[in-house]
């Protein structure tokens, strides 16, 4: 129960229906740099992420206590 090429060109057509020749380029190239930063910050945490993920975990237990 895959898509096959029937599908597949259902689908092409309605999304250049909707959006057009000239705005899929930008989508894909926003898509892109999306993808690339989400694989970036899932192999190198920085230091701000464990620092911004410690204080959250902080104030929460705070607001347990109270």
């Amino acid at each position: 129960m895959g898509l096959g090429t029937p599908e597949i060109i259902v689908i092409v057509v309605v999304i250049l229906l909707l959006f057009g020749g000239k705005k899929i380029p930008e989508l894909m190239r926003g898509l892109g740099k999306g993808v690339k930063e989400f694989k970036d910050a899932s192999n190198n945490p920085s230091d701000d992420n464990v620092t911004a993920t410690h204080t959250n975990e902080h104030t929460n237990t705070t607001k347990a206590n109270s």
